[in-house]
């Protein structure tokens, strides 16, 4: 486990293993992570903890998008002064990706 993904948010997401929401028109959010020192910022919807998988939208990189994303390679990546750049949203609220006000629409 890393630390973009707590405890709680481990057993938040054993209600949404990878594919248990692709059906659906209007997914719940569990998660965000961002880029604290650049402008990209995913919302993730499902995981697989023992892989360390999310699935999820993608913005502020070349284009926005749903796409799987390894958390493990997130933890990774790191700023060369001042340490991890990406970080969980501990703020945030689980909600449905329509309450975010994105434009995209779950195809």
């Amino acid at each position: 486990m890393t630390k973009l993904i707590s405890k709680e948010l481990v057993q938040l997401f054993k209600n949404y293993p990878l594919y248990t929401q692709e059906n659906e028109s209007d997914p719940l959010v569990v998660a965000k992570l961002f880029d604290a020192y650049g402008s990209a910022t995913w919302y993730l919807t499902e995981y697989n903890p023992e892989e360390q998988v999310a699935f999820g939208y993608v913005t502020g990189l070349a284009y926005d998008e749903w796409g799987y994303v390894s958390l493990s390679e997130l933890a990774e990546i790191r700023h060369p002064i001042l340490g991890p750049r990406i970080e969980r949203d501990r703020y945030f609220d689980q909600q449905r990706f329509s309450a975010l006000g994105l434009l995209e629409t779950v195809q």
